[in-house]
């Protein structure tokens, strides 16, 4: 009677297999176990570390053919791709200077940002080279995301931004045209963002100017008010570009100017398009009472420090939005106020404009957009306005009698 096989559990990065062998024989690999049966295989030696090489690939081989993975993960060893020698010669070609087809500042930290979060996934599914992500593991990635709830304009950007890169890599012969990815995501149409309402701006402002400690974040939300700017564009605003005599902002793009850092203070926008802005009365007012630093920037943070957007965001959170949760409490089912971030005060500048009769093309122009599909993402036609221009419909004849 034959001895009973010893067996050991191997878990590779897209199967577990039994890895086993009788009577000091070849090794065998049982793959039957798992969610797709993958059956099971002679490795062909009796060698145990050439069985774990041999096994390796044969998981490999199955998730090509079970379609869990891109047929160039079957490439020689040495000429996988590792994720992080991808990723730097990615965000290499990045870090051009604009004018030479490269990101901004922002735009870099955000793809950074985006790939330390896919790294701590593919670690996880031991996923380690670019030939091994595939359309399935972009879908592993997408739900992972999506259980921590996270918004689908974010996660849109995530995965275009993996596909993107796999994409470059491709033109710049780094990965086979078998790794590209067919995974259509759908962009985010209207924004589901919480948008103040003016009571809420009312209150966050009366909240930050009560106490002295929160002043700076009290003129930064008048900014952010009365302007539509984006905190970052706001935190680079210098005096330079404020012309008090015809009250006016000048919101200007060099990032892809040639004059020498020494010449010219860099700022950028997110569309790369200079505009100019008209100063409202109490924003006038606020500028009045600022006084000038020496480093020329118009806002700034706790104790005069650089206005830094996730400070910014922290204390509005923690020190504004959730002592006055309590005054405007929500409804299942919507976003509240507690819901609401820096962002909102963009949306609660274009529904101010909307509801106050600002002409689109107007509105376009403040806000750096160039088609009015862009502005209508950020209009909000709040409760009362819209009743407001519901009772200004006349009646279909007389009044209807119910007998």
């Amino acid at each position: 009677m034959p001895k009973k096989l010893q067996q050991d559990l191997v878990t590779c990065q897209y199967f577990n297999w039994r890895l086993g062998r009788r009577d000091g024989g070849v090794f065998q690999a049982d793959g039957r176990s798992n969610q797709v049966n993958v059956g099971r295989h002679s490795l062909a030696t009796d060698d145990r570390t050439e069985a774990l090489d041999a096994l390796r690939q044969l998981d490999m081989t199955m998730a090509v053919k079970f379609g869990l993975a891109n047929a160039a993960v079957l490439q020689a060893p040495e000429s996988m791709l590792p994720l992080d020698v991808g990723i730097k010669l990615y965000m290499d070609s990045v870090q051009l200077p604009p004018a030479m087809g490269g990101a901004s500042k922002t735009t870099f930290k955000r793809y950074r940002a985006v790939f330390d979060k896919f790294k701590v996934f593919a670690t996880k599914r031991q996923v380690r080279h670019w030939q091994s992500v595939s359309k399935r593991i972009l879908e592993g990635y997408g739900g992972w995301r999506d259980e921590e709830e996270y918004a689908p304009a974010s996660l849109y950007l995530e995965i275009n931004t993996i596909k993107q890169t796999i994409n470059w890599l491709i033109r710049e012969g780094h990965l086979p045209e078998s790794a590209k990815i067919n995974l259509a995501v759908k962009k985010v149409g209207d924004s589901d963002a919480f948008c103040y309402r003016p009571e809420h701006v009312n209150a966050i402002m009366g909240h930050a100017f009560g106490i002295p400690d929160l002043h700076w974040l009290g003129n930064a939300i008048v900014g952010l008010v009365y302007t539509g700017l984006r905190i970052s564009e706001l935190a680079q605003l210098r005096w330079a570009a404020i012309d008090l005599d015809q009250k006016v902002i000048r919101i200007i793009d060099n990032s892809g100017s040639t004059a020498k850092a020494n010449d010219l203070v860099q700022m950028s926008t997110k569309t790369h398009r200079s505009r100019i802005l008209p100063i409202h009365p109490e924003l006038l007012r606020i500028l009045g009472t600022i006084a000038h630093h020496p480093d020329g920037r118009v806002f700034h943070g706790p104790w005069g420090g650089v206005l830094k957007p996730d400070t910014v965001r922290r204390v509005l959170v923690d020190a504004v939005l959730t002592p006055l949760k309590s005054k405007f409490p929500g409804q299942p089912g919507f976003r509240s106020f507690i819901e609401g971030r820096l962002h909102s005060f963009r949306h609660f500048f274009c529904s101010k404009c909307a509801d106050e009769g600002v002409p689109e093309l107007v509105v376009m122009r403040w806000l750096g957009h160039s088609t009015s599909r862009m502005v209508q993402h950020y209009y909000h036609l709040h409760d009362d306005e819209s009743q407001r221009q519901m009772n200004k419909l006349t009646s279909v004849g007389g009044p209807i009698t119910v007998s």
